[in-house]
């Protein structure tokens, strides 16, 4: 069988994606805590500038978490609504949960996004990919759980978050059943990971 027959590149796809983080970089920061809504899907990323000890010498300039909103009804192919609030949605469940850790302040946090129109939506995965390649997020490469929500009842048999054990305050977290992982090592991989990219 001849697999290559069957492989793609493109060399627009990738200078398009570039094109794309460009122009994130771009964006003005916000803050988290002030966003008003707007309508609108697409992608984002989480500025920590606070004082938490773990995150010494992260530095400010790179997004903590990276992550996307996609339109309603996206999985099925339907037609995307152009007043779709998703990356609003997103971003207030995202300070819900900053808000809620006993060791954050959401004032210490801002964010940049931006919004994908038309057929750029359907860009929307692959751009979170490439701004994930791009930063080496912490709450998304190392630190898991950030973006977990509620599994809601019966399906409690599962164990807290790394991101949860290390900033505790998600109320739902206290059913959950299963054995936690260690702080000290969830501690240690943030600390390797930050000295990696101070190298």
């Amino acid at each position: 069988m001849d697999y290559e027959a069957h492989m793609y590149y493109s060399d627009q796809l990738e200078s398009l994606l570039v094109e794309i983080v460009d122009f994130f970089e771009g964006t003005p920061k916000v803050p988290l805590n002030v966003i008003e809504g707007f309508p609108g899907v697409g992608v984002y990323g989480l500025y920590h500038s606070g004082d938490v000890k773990m995150y010494d010498g992260h530095p400010a300039s790179r997004p903590m978490y990276v992550g996307k909103a996609v339109p309603r009804g996206w999985r099925q192919a339907r037609e995307p609504d152009t007043d779709d609030p998703q990356l609003f949605i997103r971003l207030q469940e995202h300070s819900r949960s900053i808000e809620q850790a006993q060791n954050l302040q959401v004032q210490d946090f801002s964010c940049r996004f931006v919004i994908m129109v038309d057929a750029a939506a359907d860009l929307i995965a692959s751009v979170e990919n490439a701004l994930i390649r791009r930063y080496l997020t912490l709450w998304n490469t190392v630190i898991d759980g950030f973006g977990n929500h509620d599994p809601g009842s019966g399906r409690y048999d599962q164990a807290p978050s790394e991101w949860d054990i290390v900033h505790p305050g998600r109320p739902w977290v206290a059913n959950l059943r299963d054995t936690p992982p260690d702080s000290s090592i969830v501690e240690r991989k943030v600390r390797t990971h930050i000295a990696a990219l101070l190298d």
